[in-house]
């Protein structure tokens, strides 16, 4: 297995070994995000007290008995991501933009006869899909390096073992393309790499892509105007892929017999996962209303495929290796999940809705058979802690149109002293236009995060971090028609 330097949030520099998944694999597929509709979207996805929009039925179940028509949506979104890292005093970056379909759904709503005896008003259906998470993300940074190189990792890695014990996907690389060598042939298996002093330009481009859906079945009841209750049953289903090279050039012309080397690494992530929700919805009064929901840990079956090369240029001769290819299945278990609501009515032309989310993000885990990832769970145990996310929204009706606005805050998933302002922040608007047969809802999502991460594992060496500020845009646009 790997060893990952500590990396924060969503700054994903390190340069290790594809060959194995560790806890960073859990985090990516523990964060979500609110996706689907423009209208739950614009108001930050906080709707668990309001229903009445089929994104709640991956949130809050019981949203689906506020329905009192059958309703069909669709929803596109464009996707705009930037980075700018910064790294030894220079910063650079870049971005990336994707459209994909956020939401498609279908809600049918059957009302009870008024003379029944059970109490029931009403029982709905609710099929659909919902992108739950986007992983598309391009970034690059790059600066002089005065104090160490990757290739120290891998001479600390090669010591004491002897070739045949390399990691194919990493440190045989290094050795097959002569960029360490022992110091002797004394047999004593103790190495030493190319670069003789310090000084070259370390650059690193990532390119990441993907995302998480999850389609729906849901159902559920309005029991006398007052408790309305849902249970939706999840398929999840993921794809991230990433490509990255890291290379080191001596650019300056100061390192003796060495002019480059560079390393790259491509890894592909196909899993489909299902989970368990319930919630309910109270109405105290005309004015109030009570909600809350829990979310069982999703369990993911995962196949990850990977390879990763390396090119060295030792100014008299060239080398270049390929590893084989990898191929990995395994499990990931992502937390449970607590979301409590609270929905204020304001004289039926606005509404106001507060979500408070709850989510332990130390109790995800890996496995597979055999299972390999006893290290990898207690690392997630003490790197990550439970997380509160805060979710704000609200919407004025001035018929026709409808405007709303929201804010979320999701809080750092990472221990005290592990996270330096990892909070994830998104703002929200937005505006629709609803007739009585059907409705167009336009949505902006602004987010933003700092992240910190290394290029290299630290341990022992003198290597600087990096920052980097993500800051990405969503613009989506729904159509829905009632029956």
């Amino acid at each position: 297995m790997k060893t990952n330097a500590l990396t924060i949030g969503l700054g994903l520099f390190c340069v290790t070994s594809v060959s194995a998944q560790n806890d960073i694999d859990a985090l990516r597929y523990s964060q979500l995000t609110f996706g689907g509709t423009a209208r739950f979207s614009s108001m930050a996805g906080s709707m668990g007290a309001i229903g009445g929009d089929i994104s709640t039925l991956s949130f809050n179940p019981a949203g689906i008995a506020v329905f009192r028509t059958t309703e069909f949506t669709v929803t596109s979104s464009l996707f705009s991501q930037k980075s700018a890292s910064t790294y030894n005093g220079l910063e650079s970056g870049d971005g990336k933009l994707n459209f994909n379909l956020s939401n498609i759904g279908l809600i049918a709503s059957w009302n009870v006869k008024e003379n029944n005896n059970s109490g029931w008003t009403s029982f709905n259906f609710g099929f659909g899909y919902s992108r739950i998470n986007n992983f598309n993300n391009r970034n690059s940074v790059q600066a002089a390096n005065t104090k160490s190189s990757l290739l120290d990792t891998y001479v600390n890695n090669a010591n004491g073992h002897a070739s045949g014990d390399f990691d194919q996907f990493s440190t045989d690389l290094a050795w097959q393309t002569y960029l360490f060598n022992p110091v002797d042939t004394s047999g004593n298996l103790q190495y030493n790499h190319v670069i003789k002093n310090y000084g070259q330009l370390q650059k690193k481009s990532f390119e990441s892509g993907g995302y998480m859906g999850e389609t729906v079945l849901s159902f559920g009841g309005n029991y006398k105007e007052k408790v309305l209750v849902g249970a939706t049953l999840g398929f999840v289903k993921l794809r991230y892929n990433e490509e990255s090279t890291y290379e080191e050039v001596d650019d300056q012309d100061t390192i003796q017999n060495f002019k480059s080397f560079s390393y790259s690494q491509d890894l592909t992530s196909k899993g489909s996962g299902i989970n368990f929700k319930f919630g309910f919805i109270v109405k105290p009064s005309d004015w109030l209303r009570i909600g809350a929901a829990i979310h069982t840990p999703t369990i993911i079956n995962t196949k990850d495929t990977y390879s990763s090369s390396m090119k060295s240029d030792l100014e008299t001769i060239k080398y270049d290796t390929v590893s084989p290819k990898g191929v990995f299945d395994y499990s990931v278990i992502t937390p449970l999940r607590a979301i409590g609501s609270l929905g204020f009515i304001i004289n039926k032309i606005g509404l106001l809705n507060i979500d408070y989310e709850f989510v332990d993000y130390s109790g995800a885990q890996l496995n597979s058979s055999p299972n390999v990832f006893v290290d990898v769970n207690k690392t997630i145990r003490s790197k990550y802690t439970p997380a509160q996310n805060i979710r704000i929204g609200g919407e004025v009706r001035i018929d026709p149109l409808v405007f709303r606005a929201g804010f979320a805050l999701y809080g750092s998933p990472f221990r005290a002293g592990e996270n330096i302002n990892s909070d994830r922040k998104s703002y929200t608007a937005g505006i629709g236009f609803r007739e009585n047969n059907y409705f167009i809802d336009f949505a902006y999502i602004y987010t933003k995060q700092n992240s910190f991460s290394y290029l290299y594992d630290p341990a022992g060496l003198e290597l600087n971090s990096i920052e980097t500020n993500n800051r990405n845009s969503s613009f989506m646009l729904t159509f829905g028609i009632k029956f």
